[in-house]
């Protein structure tokens, strides 16, 4: 017919290897996308677990960098080690008493000075020259504890931790009653031994893991309790620090303190696990 011409098309072998070339390419896309999403699963899975063990790691060594020297155990049940003697690292339970930093340079004048006057102290009263008890008392009792009468002061090689109130023996601490004014502690001393210097606590401290019966523990920070009067951490107060950790270890060597932390960040059947280890210097 006049006017009219015709067009070229595709033929049904060229559509076929079209189509196969496009289902090469899309299954070879499909595959990128899909390890680098997977990538991305696993670099954010790698980040929170490194946040989270960072956060816990740096609490805990907050604390210990208060812990009164000769105090810290390990523990399992009832039974407790000092940290320097830990032959092993199965020990559920970091404890120590913590000297009260909050009172002590909070401002010029401390709470409580940390020096005794031994010519002007007897066996129910303490001299503290430069102190300002009243200031501690308050402090104590704005967080959390109830006021300085629950304290106890620790003088240096006069104590051990079989004395102070791990177990049932309390006679290498000083339990404070009150205080009489700014600079004088009301203690109580018989069979007890004072010297120049000393340092207040109103807290115990145990960093505690509990097993979640497959393979992995949280770990919580128990406080506000006094061993000295007869305290567990089992039943002080009690903060979450990290979930599940597959390791928890510690050890001590003079005046230093380390510790590990692993977590575990599940994802799918293969959890991805970040540790931290520190070493506080006490």
């Amino acid at each position: 017919m006049t006017g009219m011409y015709q067009r070229k098309a595709f033929s049904m072998l060229e559509l076929i290897f079209v189509i196969a070339i496009l289902g090469i390419v899309s299954s070879i896309g499909a595959e990128i996308i899909a390890q680098v999403y997977e990538s991305y699963i696993l670099q954010r899975a790698t980040h929170r677990s490194s946040v989270k063990v960072e956060l816990a790691a740096t609490q805990i060594a907050n604390r210990l960098a208060y812990a009164i020297p000769g105090t810290v155990i390990g523990r399992k049940g009832t039974t407790f080690t000092g940290i320097d003697d830990l032959d092993s690292s199965d020990y559920p339970v970091l404890e120590w008493m913590g000297f009260d930093n909050d009172s002590f340079g909070a401002q010029q004048t401390p709470g409580w000075s940390g020096f005794a006057d031994i010519d002007a102290s007897n066996a129910s009263s303490l001299a503290t020259p430069g102190s300002k008890l009243s200031f501690t008392n308050t402090v104590i009792s704005n967080l959390g504890g109830t006021d300085i009468s629950n304290a106890a002061l620790f003088f240096p090689n006069t104590y051990t931790i079989n004395t102070i109130g791990y177990g049932s023996d309390t006679s290498g601490v000083v339990p404070v009653t009150s205080s009489t004014n700014d600079t004088t502690f009301n203690i109580t001393l018989t069979g007890r031994t004072i010297k120049e210097h000393y340092k207040l606590s109103w807290s115990a401290y145990a960093v505690v893991a509990s097993d979640n019966g497959d393979g992995t523990f949280d770990l919580s920070l128990s406080y506000n309790y006094q061993p000295w009067n007869g305290d567990s951490y089992t039943g002080a107060s009690s903060s979450p620090l990290i979930r599940n950790i597959s390791v928890f270890r510690f050890t001590g060597s003079g005046n230093t303190i380390r510790f590990k932390i692993c977590q575990q960040e599940k994802i799918g059947s293969t959890p991805i696990t970040t540790c931290k280890e520190k070493a506080v210097i006490r």
